[in-house]
């Protein structure tokens, strides 16, 4: 028994590392972490209210203890993102506390062909509400949401399903679980996976593989579909909802163009605090192939002197007002380069789709419940302190800096997710020039790759979402190139920014877009050479 069970880890542990196609953990294996594991499944199998036998009627009570649960969601009909945001305020309303979302998910639909695209994810929680009892919630839900009867896989505007409930194996009239049809659905796996880690250190992670029946756990069951090979394809695409569309950001790299209104920016500081040059600036960053124009009205560089909310606003309502008028806008997006709640939630309102935060909701913890609550995708950056302490010697300081950043990056994700904001739209920046020294730069750059493994470990999710990378200009470009300027520095930059796409950048923010565009397209194509 103890033989097969530690045979059973081994193998599981093997599928976690073929996901990302190297190790994932030092101590996965290690005699403590397997007794740990097999302590805890061995609790799992002896656990009386979760056996397999049959639920009766007497199950449909409330559970006397957190009972940690996944529950799916499906929607192809209606607006399909405000769907969601829906069934999650409502889940949590009704006894359902979310602590993880999985990414989400645009796809084909199954059984039923001649229906609309779905949209599907997955949430994490915990709840003290029994099975059945769980179930007629969820059922509430969807009614309330307007699901009707109809035909069976036909479509619906939302469909909720519970995939695990704690350890248990359910067969009763009217709740399976685990679903059982888990295995031979990608949109279902798919969100799944991304609720695991691929560390095999979580006891109840370990019970849900082993409920599988399969030796590699969920791990190997989404292989067998196809694994990560299938995404992007026709049939599943992983999607970021901003403003009114999907977006796909492994079909190519996104530029990001700068536009500071700030005095004192490190390289175009006083350049584009009037209206008129700013919305010069912004048509030329448009017209040089820019997809988001980043909008900055409080510099972030060091030592920087801080602004206050209102000081922000003073200058960056004015000239977004004008830029969300120009008619070479249409199609593009724009972020609020702000660390600030109140300057967030204007600046949404006047029509900013994303919200970029240098402080990943440090320096204005308000900041994430804002964000939550008006529906945008959240870049949330690494920096240690703020602008006037970020290069301090002790900010400087790193074991394995990938990661380091890597963690730091997943507690801001973890905060910013119990604050309410969906991981799917949540970008992850690794802070280039942000409390590192020249050197440190370099290895984020080239351990990007790195940094989404560290993530995976304990998040499969977290470590799918977008990177945004930001060396533009930077000084360590400087020092390298012997560059003082910063505006000498764009031929710098373009290396930089190809490195990082090479390793992983999804989106990359520069200063000279016409530069960066040519290097995202050279970048992308070498990419899909290599595949």
């Amino acid at each position: 028994m103890l033989l097969h069970s530690k045979e059973s880890l081994r193998r599981m542990y093997s599928a976690a590392k073929s996901y990302y196609g190297g190790p994932v953990s030092s101590s996965a294996l290690s005699a403590s972490g397997l007794r740990n594991s097999l302590r805890f499944s061995n609790k799992a199998s002896r656990h009386v209210p979760c056996s397999t036998r049959p639920f009766t009627q007497s199950s449909l009570g409330g559970s006397s203890a957190d009972q940690e649960i996944v529950i799916a969601l499906g929607s192809n009909v209606g607006d399909r993102v405000s769907t969601f945001d829906r069934a999650l305020q409502l889940m949590k309303s009704s006894g359902v506390n979310i602590t993880k979302h999985a990414c989400l998910y645009e796809t084909a639909p199954a059984y039923v062909t001649d229906q609309p695209r779905f949209l599907n994810s997955a949430i994490r929680g915990t709840t003290r509400l029994g099975p059945h009892e769980l179930l007629e919630k969820l059922k509430e839900i969807e009614k309330d949401i307007g699901r009707t009867g109809g035909i069976r896989y036909g479509p619906r505007p939302i469909d909720l399903d519970i995939l695990l409930y704690g350890n248990c194996q359910i067969n009763s009239e009217t709740l399976i679980v685990p679903h059982e049809r888990i295995h031979e659905r990608p949109f279902v796996l798919a969100p799944l996976v991304d609720l695991l880690g691929t560390a095999a250190d979580d006891g109840i992670e370990t019970s849900w593989h082993s409920l599988t029946k399969c030796s590699g756990g969920f791990f190997e069951l989404w292989k067998k579909l196809g694994g990560e090979s299938i995404i992007g394809t026709e049939g599943i695409k992983r999607v970021l909802p901003v403003g009114d569309r999907l977006l796909d950001w492994c079909e190519r790299t996104l530029v990001m163009g700068v536009l500071n209104l700030t005095p004192d920016s490190f390289s175009d500081g006083g350049k584009f605090q009037q209206v008129e040059a700013a919305i010069y600036q912004a048509k030329l960053l448009i017209s040089e192939g820019a997809d988001i124009i980043d909008i900055g009205a409080q510099s972030t560089r060091p030592f920087a002197k801080r602004l206050s909310p209102n000081e922000e606003l003073e200058r960056l309502v004015p000239v977004l007002d004008e830029i969300t008028k120009i008619p070479e806008m249409e199609g593009k997006l724009i972020s609020v380069d702000t660390f600030y709640a109140e300057v967030a939630m204007e600046a949404v309102k006047r029509g900013a789709h994303i919200v970029n935060d240098v402080s990943g909701g440090q320096l204005d913890p308000t900041i994430l419940k804002v964000v939550a609550e008006l529906g945008v995708p959240y870049v949330t950056m690494h920096m240690r302190g703020d602008p006037s302490t970020m290069q301090s010697e002790q900010n400087l300081q790193y074991g394995d800096i990938c990661k380091d950043i890597a963690s730091e990056l997943y507690a801001r994700v973890k905060e910013a997710e119990l604050s309410g904001i969906p991981l799917w739209r949540i970008v992850l920046d690794p802070g280039v020039g942000f409390s590192k020294k020249s050197e440190q730069n370099h290895e984020v750059i080239m351990g990007l790759d790195s940094i989404r493994r560290e993530m995976g470990k304990m998040s499969i999710g977290a470590s799918h979402v977008p990177i945004l990378l930001g060396p533009s200009r930077k000084r360590f470009l400087g020092e390298i190139c012997n560059r003082a300027n910063p505006v000498d520095r764009d031929v710098a930059t373009v290396a930089a920014v190809t490195a990082g796409i090479l390793n992983g950048a999804n989106i990359v923010r520069v200063h000279n877009v016409g530069y960066g565009v040519d290097a995202a397209k050279v970048s992308d194509a070498l990419l899909k050479a290599r595949r």
